[in-house]
């Protein structure tokens, strides 16, 4: 029930919408054979969740396709997350991850990020714990 009340409140048309029009906010899809397998989106200044530091772009979301898990398709849109970085001169990138998503933890702890944090997280009356963690750009 948490999760149903998240995904219809969190991932309305209405507030899709306004994430799409958001001029610091920015998706990008992985797409195979004409349909969608994942996507990126990245925030940056007054749009990011929490840190809101203007030097920072924020990873807010890898999403792949179950299916294809384990076939590169999240490390091509964490790439482009870092290319985004680059290009606006981010100091570092930022993200959080649940705790208990060490599939997640382990991808960006690959890619070079490392702890910093953690914050609550609330999915209807459950709190989970959302590990922080970041990288440095080398700019």
């Amino acid at each position: 029930e948490n999760m149903r009340n998240y995904l219809e409140e969190g991932f309305s048309k209405e507030k899709l919408t306004a994430e799409l029009t958001n001029k610091d906010s920015e998706f990008y899809f992985a797409i195979l054979n004409d349909e969608v397998i994942g996507y990126l989106k990245v925030n940056f200044g007054e749009s990011q969740t929490e840190l809101k530091d203007s030097s920072a772009l924020e990873i807010e979301r890898i999403y792949v396709l179950k299916e294809f898990h384990g076939k590169r398709v999240g490390q091509v849109l964490y790439d482009k997350a870092t290319e985004i970085a680059k290009q606006k001169s981010s100091e570092y990138v930022w993200l959080g991850v649940w705790e208990k998503n060490s599939r997640a933890i382990s991808f960006y702890k690959k890619n070079g990020f490392a702890e910093f944090g953690q914050h609550i997280f609330r999915l209807g009356d459950d709190e989970q714990t959302d590990i922080m963690m970041k990288k440095t750009m080398g700019n």
